[in-house]
């Protein structure tokens, strides 16, 4: 199973796959750390291609980048990114009173906010100062001015959710901000359910098998319930496997190639905040022990880099000071040759030669 999910997931074998297409293998690119979603790329690709992710972003614009799954920055692939804005567009937080009493804004003027964005927004890129000021004169708000140009952005993801607003390019190190249906040629956000449905369909062919639960993790944190209906829209095309007393599902045209995969013993280097880890793994004890969870799992959500040896979690890595070599922490023992071999990748994106210093857990 773990050997079919690196390989459904293009880290094992590498070839010749784009960004975009690398986005849409993964379900989506968490990219709040842009060197982080570039190498997360970089990684799965036979021969990395430095600043690929810029130009499908801004040149191209055959990827998007907004908020997504759990709220947080994701790279999509232009063509069905309004599936994955549209699965959140009937999540609305901010409607809870707890929202309001701690951000101080009322879920009607969360509304106005949106109409507002989507009145004055275009193509042409606004930076944050500019929609805010923008917005606050539509609005006649200064509390919503104050707010926006805070750098507060639980404003702006009621927005993103709706269609209404995703990122442009950089302006002198500005975010910027454009709406999708300007910016996205063919922009459309489809029925909330339909796009469940697919949405479940697409994270079991790179994450599966998986129970409802840690599909309603990944996507936003939701109880099962939620997303329940979604999978069972799909009863024709699923089946129930079992592994290690685990029952999960798994679309049905799956299941030959899972149990022809035979095991592999790839040795790999990821980013922090990597699907592979995102989507299932932090919860996944066949692929994190449990006692290395907060290793890999830090505080204030900070997801490590990661050693993968044969599908599971066997380390944790960081970039050493300053001599351009990286310092792997091993959980059990993973083999020299296939880490030096792995940092040799690394440098070909990088530019530069990457050494390998390793050491044994703490505990």
């Amino acid at each position: 199973m773990l050997a079919w999910r690196m390989s459904r997931q293009l880290l094992e074998p590498r070839g010749t796959a784009t960004a975009r297409e690398v986005a849409r293998a993964l379900c989506g690119v968490q990219v709040q750390v842009a060197s982080s979603a570039e190498l997360a790329v970089a990684v799965r690709q036979r021969r990395p291609r430095p600043g690929e992710v810029e130009r499908a972003l801004w040149t191209d614009r055959s990827l998007v980048k907004t908020w997504a799954m759990r709220g947080t920055l994701h790279l999509l692939p232009a063509d069905i990114a309004g599936s994955y804005v549209a699965t959140l567009s009937r999540l609305r937080p901010w409607e809870a009173k707890a929202w309001e009493r701690y951000h101080g804004i009322s879920p009607a003027e969360v509304d106005r906010v949106c109409e507002a964005i989507a009145a004055v927004l275009g193509s042409e890129p606004r930076t944050r100062e500019e929609l805010s000021t923008e917005i606050a004169e539509h609005m006649r708000s200064k509390k919503i001015a104050q707010k926006l140009g805070s750098g507060w952005s639980e404003l702006l993801k009621p927005a993103a959710f709706q269609g209404l607003l995703c990122q442009g390019p950089p302006r002198d190190r500005n975010v910027t901000f454009v709406n999708p249906h300007a910016w996205i040629s063919g922009w459309r956000l489809p029925d909330p359910d339909d796009a469940g449905a697919d949405l479940v369909r697409w994270y079991l062919r790179a994450h599966g098998p998986a129970t409802v639960q840690h599909f309603a993790d990944w996507w936003a944190r939701q109880r099962p319930s939620v997303v329940r209906p979604w999978f069972e829209r799909l009863n024709d095309e699923l089946v129930t496997v079992e592994i290690e007393g685990l029952r999960a599902f798994l679309s049905s045209r799956d299941l030959p190639a899972i149990r022809r995969r035979k095991p592999t013993d790839a040795v790999r280097l990821l980013p922090n905040f990597d699907q592979y880890v995102l989507a299932s793994g932090r919860n996944d004890e066949a692929i994190l022990p449990p006692k290395r969870k907060a290793k890999v799992s830090r505080q204030a959500g900070w997801i490590s880099k990661v050693v993968i040896l044969g599908g599971r979690i066997a380390g944790v890595w960081e970039f050493g000071n300053d001599d351009g070599a990286i310092e792997v922490e091993l959980f059990e023992p993973v083999p020299a040759p296939a880490l030096r071999r792995e940092a040799r990748h690394l440098g070909g994106f990088l530019g530069h030669d990457v050494a390998v210093r390793s050491r044994s857990a703490r505990n």
